[in-house]
């Protein structure tokens, strides 16, 4: 039987409008989002889709894992066997440094095809089910509070329960009083977590979560800038709040050093991060023996990269802390699917069919490309 290679890639740089600004801590976003879309076909005729979602102020740029891709990365993966996924992935890391997002874009396409080829799920080809809903956290960021809190009670009856609230970007009695004012009308009802995307200082860092303290979340994320890993295990000792780390733990390296230092309880997993589904669940093997749960992050990812990220949580014990997969149902204006990844009862459900368990609509991905390469 011979082998099925890929015989070729398509490249979409998409510019997707938002409905509403996104108060980050350590950069903001407003009117659009970029990303890569990659469409690998097979010589069997299977179409494999991936995405790489850069931010500028955490990993890179869209336009620099499009150049990646289709300059350095295109030649090696054209005429390669679909199935030798992990040999292909390391051959990309020889060739090329760095460019993550670019890297997991080209595996997620290939477990996709290798997926709908054998009619097994992601999920089914990283080992198999655990779950097969993942508690959704919708990230409290709008610069008008109003308008989220407005936002949280139609959310919050409908089953909603997790926020994360994003601090350090407004003045911190500001903060208090948002943090006072959910706690006031939903109580003990939400799941409230804080995330200061590195925005504090070490000075004074310690005072100021302790103000925090006082509304009891569930964890306070990356407080600090990802070099003061020191700091981060400071204040994970000094807290009674479990201390996520998200800046400071991007691969099996930097999982190693928080866990040696004891710079966080629990860590953010993110694709884009880790460069890679396997990646990934190897970043929360070492979690795992050092007893840290991890939480399901995203940038700006659509429904492409976020299928990939339900699939991976729902095949890794480790990540049970939820998801904050809310972008293509909240905040994106149109998605890429014919069919968006369903949110039931403030739960993501996994999709059950072969490979991501997605259909990309050829038209919306042309009626968002801004670039479109053919090859």
């Amino acid at each position: 039987m011979t082998e099925a290679t890929v015989e070729r890639i398509r490249l979409f740089l998409i510019e997707s409008p938002i409905k509403m600004a996104r108060l980050q801590g350590v950069g903001n976003v407003k009117g659009t989002v970029k990303r890569v879309l990659i469409e690998l076909t097979s010589s069997d005729g299977v179409i494999g889709w991936g995405e790489a979602a850069p931010w500028e102020v955490f990993t890179g740029t869209p336009e620099a894992a499009f150049s990646a891709l289709d300059i350095y990365l295109r030649p090696i993966v054209l005429g390669k066997p679909v199935r030798r996924i992990r040999a292909l992935m390391a051959e990309l890391d020889r060739v090329l440094v760095g460019h993550a997002e670019a890297k997991v874009g080209i595996e997620m396409a290939l477990l996709d095809s290798v997926g709908k080829a054998s009619g097994l799920s992601v999920a089914d080809l990283l080992g198999g089910r655990v779950r097969d809903t993942i508690p959704l956290s919708f990230s409290i960021a709008d610069p008008d509070f109003s308008a989220d809190l407005e936002r949280m009670r139609k959310m919050v009856p409908e089953g909603n329960v997790i926020y994360k609230v994003k601090t350090g970007v407004k003045p911190h009695r500001e903060d208090l009083d948002h943090l006072e004012a959910i706690r006031k009308e939903f109580g003990e009802k939400v799941d409230l977590r804080v995330d200061y995307n590195q925005a504090l200082a070490p000075f004074g860092a310690i005072k100021m979560l302790r103000d925090v303290e006082q509304f009891a979340p569930t964890f306070i994320e990356q407080p600090v800038p990802r070099k003061f890993l020191d700091v981060m295990a400071q204040l994970t000792a000094a807290l009674e709040t479990p201390v996520l780390a998200d800046e400071s733990c991007f691969d099996r390296r930097d999982m190693m050093e928080v866990v040696r230092r004891e710079a966080a309880d629990a860590v953010s997993i993110k694709l884009m991060k880790a460069g890679g589904l396997f990646e990934a669940q190897a970043i929360m093997a070492i979690a795992d023996i050092a007893g840290l749960p991890g939480y399901g992050g995203t940038l700006w990812e659509g429904g492409i990269g976020l299928a990939a990220g339900t699939q991976l949580i729902a095949a890794t014990p480790g990540i049970s802390l939820g998801c904050e997969f809310y972008m293509p149902h909240h905040v994106l204006t149109e998605d890429v699917l014919e069919e968006r990844v369903a949110n039931r009862a403030g739960h993501v459900v996994v999709p059950d069919g072969p490979g991501l368990g997605i259909r990309v609509s050829e038209a919306s991905v042309r009626a968002n490309a801004r670039v479109i390469v053919e090859a």
